[in-house]
């Protein structure tokens, strides 16, 4: 008996040099690195994978509408107004978005994870830049959630209250609304990468957003030479002008640019500094 053996032969396909091979490695060689788009992903998993990271979000759309409650059953007539319950729904927001910003950072120490995110991400960098984008995410949908239950609620309340709905919001105000909460979100990433335990930066968080505002409140009402210094020191002070919606003209951008420096920028490099070179255990 003949065996006749037949071979089906196809053409290859050109592979491009930067194209990965199933292998993790591209054509030349090199490893991939996990794109950042996954890792942000990632991070945005994980802040509602834990039972507190569930209930912090949760928290956000449970105080929004909480706040707007207060506002239509507690708040004057006239009162009743768009920016009045934006305004309320981003006090709590002021407090929850950066602990959750922080709470990212320093699970991988607290709760000693970093061990195996660094193994499999060993560029800290990019984990670190992950968290940030994703927090700040979470601060862009969150000021999107205060405007709409905020807009829910003006409806609601002037119909109650049978007065003229007030639409005393514009874009400009969102924009500003949304840039503080991005900023307090970058401050409670700050602690979180400079202290790197939960507790401790948490409060932190708090001796900044109401420790340290009363006192240079205090100082500036006794002293006439720091009442005009304090825009310049007092960080908290133009971050909650942003979330009134005060006109900033330019040198209120100014005081913003050097508080955010002074209070923000510096203490962050110096903690992902510290961070970057830090053992993991």
């Amino acid at each position: 008996m003949t065996t006749i053996a037949t071979t089906a032969t196809t053409e290859a396909r050109p592979v491009r040099p930067d194209e990965p091979t199933r292998t993790g490695r591209d054509q030349t060689g090199a490893i991939r690195g996990i794109p950042l788009g996954r890792i942000i992903g990632i991070e945005l998993r994980k802040a509602v994978d834990t039972r507190s990271g569930f209930w912090l979000l949760a928290g956000i759309g449970i105080a929004a509408f909480a706040t707007t409650t207060a506002v239509i059953a507690w708040a004057p007539r006239n009162e009743l107004t768009y920016s009045q319950f934006t305004l309320a729904i981003g006090v709590p927001m002021s407090i929850i978005l950066p602990i959750i910003a922080a709470l990212s950072v320093t699970a991988e120490w607290s709760q000693r994870t970093g061990l195996a995110t660094f193994t499999l991400v060993p560029h800290r960098g990019r984990v670190l830049t992950g968290k940030a984008a994703a927090a700040l995410l979470i601060a862009a949908a969150a000021s999107v959630v205060a405007f709409i239950v905020g807009a829910l609620g003006n409806l609601v309340g002037s119909a109650i209250a049978d007065v003229p709905t007030v639409w005393d919001q514009s874009l400009r105000d969102a924009a500003y609304f949304t840039l503080a909460n991005a900023l307090l979100v970058l401050v409670g990433f700050m602690f979180g990468a400079l202290v790197r335990n939960t507790p401790g930066a948490i409060v932190g968080y708090m001796i900044y957003a109401f420790v340290a505002p009363g006192l240079l409140a205090f100082l500036a009402f006794s002293q006439d030479w720091f009442d005009e210094a304090r825009p310049w020191v007092d960080a908290k002070y133009n971050q909650d002008a942003l979330l009134r919606g005060d006109t900033l003209a330019g040198q209120d951008w100014a005081h913003l640019a050097v508080t955010t420096a002074l209070w923000v920028v510096v203490p962050t490099v110096i903690g992902v500094v510290r961070l970057l070179r830090s053992e993991v255990k």
